[in-house]
């Protein structure tokens, strides 16, 4: 069963321009109070007023940024589908600007508003007379969570103006961007604190996060640098505690019925029905956005463990026949109807064909179908996953000392999770092989999850595949300007509102 802290009575705080906040609360609190007054007596009295705000930061990953919407976007971006949505198929194509709009400002103001809730708490929540040690527990949840806001905005955008204080006027919001490099050693530093403070247990059913999601998150952003023995390190301290690991039901993992007690799941965007939904099946199902390319159809091994090009199992004429089970578990042709667990078959009934051949599966619940606009779905968003946490071990061990022991044993677990069975990695890669090999085992793991494009960016593969891709349906290229869209431009709107803030080379 789901459980999550107060969503009825949520927090929600805003921000207009990265400056002024607003604070709203049940209707008889506005009545007595105006909404400047953000620090009035009337709040940060009780534990319920500590909870009420601590959700409200949570509440900010309840966007297009932290969930399927952006996520498998990310994955048209990165040449793994067509189509999306947020404009992702126009930014895939090269047309990206500052007045792009979509993806562009959507990533921008969603981290902002977290990072507003999140300052605004941390300035506040000392006022609150419960235990300190409670206190501190909520300080780590909500450092974790700001620097997962600040990482992800400089994944796309670089250096970002930096505020760790909540301002009272626009004014204070008018900085220049600090440096990457100023950025990360603040995400660090959050996570730091967040590591030492937060509780050593499985995920919590209630959505909080704990020292192992912290930890995950750290091996994501050293990895993300190329600082291989910090981002090894932090892998290696949650394979150690050994408070997660990996799921037997690969399927339902990305879906409601294998989420809760998941031991796989470390972090994750939560809802819940029917105050809390999402679009998931809808967007998935039913208006069909996201169209698989046969680019990643064909990653996929044969069961052997050969790429198709090598394996004598694999058949050109069927595709599906003899190959790693995640292929199935990922996307399937258009054609193919659903066949849900009594057997029932059921067709979809997409509002447009797919422009590849081909729709996901990942994420997809045929028990939901079929689908409207009153279909409200709850599965929850992965955000951190033990297999992530494995492999990140797996690609900075291999950087630092080639294929050891561990390296194998790390992949290994993850080719050969219960379900999926497939064979371990051949004795005596090189490292250079061996990289190969985890490159394509990210691919494949978390194909439709939106990691790719981070990844192909980082290995700086990014302006040879994408721009080796054209459309299916229209033969138009793909393109990725080297010179430019290693980063993507400040939305105009901010630019006009900051005169410190200085463009991204190229926009």
């Amino acid at each position: 069963m789901k459980l999550y802290i107060n969503r009825g009575k949520v927090i929600t705080f805003t921000i207009v321009l990265l400056a002024l906040f607003t604070l709203s609360c049940e209707n008889d609190f506005l009545d007595k109070n105006p909404l400047t007054e953000i620090s009035s007596p009337a709040f940060w009295n009780t534990q319920n007023d500590a909870d009420m705000a601590l959700a409200g930061c949570y509440s900010r990953l309840n966007n297009s940024t932290f969930n399927f919407e952006s996520k498998m976007s990310l994955d048209v971006l990165a040449g793994e589908a067509s189509n999306g949505s947020g404009n992702a198929q126009n930014m895939a194509l090269g047309l990206i600007e500052s007045t792009s709009g979509g993806l562009i400002s959507s990533v921008y103001n969603d981290c902002y508003r977290g990072i507003a809730s999140c300052n605004f708490f941390l300035a506040n929540i000392d006022k609150t007379p419960i235990p300190t040690s409670t206190i501190e527990v909520y300080k780590a949840e909500v450092l974790f969570l700001r620097a997962l806001f600040y990482f992800t905005l400089t994944d796309y955008y670089g250096g970002v103006p930096l505020y760790t204080e909540p301002f009272e006027n626009i004014d204070e919001a008018k900085v220049p961007q600090s440096s990457k490099e100023e950025v990360i050693a603040q995400v660090v530093a959050d996570l730091d604190v967040a590591i030492a403070n937060l509780p050593n247990t499985d995920y919590s059913s209630a959505g909080h996060a704990v020292k192992g999601s912290a930890l995950a998150l750290k091996s994501r952003v050293l990895l993300y640098q190329d600082d291989w023995p910090g981002a090894a390190a932090a892998a290696n301290q949650v394979m150690t505690e050994g408070k997660f690991s990996l799921a037997n039901d690969f399927q339902n993992m990305f879906l409601v019925y294998g989420q809760d007690g998941n031991p796989e799941i470390m972090f994750s965007t939560r809802y819940l029905n029917p105050d809390n939904s999402n679009q998931q099946d809808i967007r998935i199902e039913w208006h069909g956005v996201w169209n698989p390319r046969e680019e990643l159809r064909d990653a996929f091994e044969c069961t052997d463990g050969l790429p198709i090009s090598e394996s004598p199992l694999y058949d050109p004429a069927n595709y599906k026949l003899n190959r790693d089970p995640r292929l199935e578990y990922t996307l399937k042709p258009f054609d193919d109807p659903a066949v849900k667990a009594s057997g029932e078959i059921v067709p979809y009934a997409y509002n447009n064909p797919s422009v590849t051949g081909y729709m996901p599966t990942k994420g997809a619940d045929v028990e939901a179908l079929p689908v409207d606009y009153a279909t409200r779905s709850e599965h929850d968003w992965i955000l951190l996953r033990y297999a992530e946490v494995l492999l990140n071990f797996a690609e900075a061990t291999n950087e630092i000392s080639g294929p050891t022991t561990e390296v194998y044993d790390a992949v290994n677990a993850v080719r050969g999770r219960t379900g999926i069975d497939m064979p371990p990695l051949p004795d005596g890669l090189s490292k250079d092989e061996m990289r190969a090999r985890i490159w394509n085992e990210r691919r494949v793991e978390f194909a439709l999850e939106g990691l790719r494009y981070s990844d192909i960016r980082r290995w700086k593969l990014a302006e040879t595949y994408i721009n080796s891709l054209v459309e299916p349906n229209s033969g138009t290229p793909r393109v990725f300007n080297p010179s430019k869209h290693y980063l993507w431009p400040f939305p105009q709107s901010e630019m006009d509102v900051n005169p410190n803030l200085q463009q991204n080379p190229g926009y």
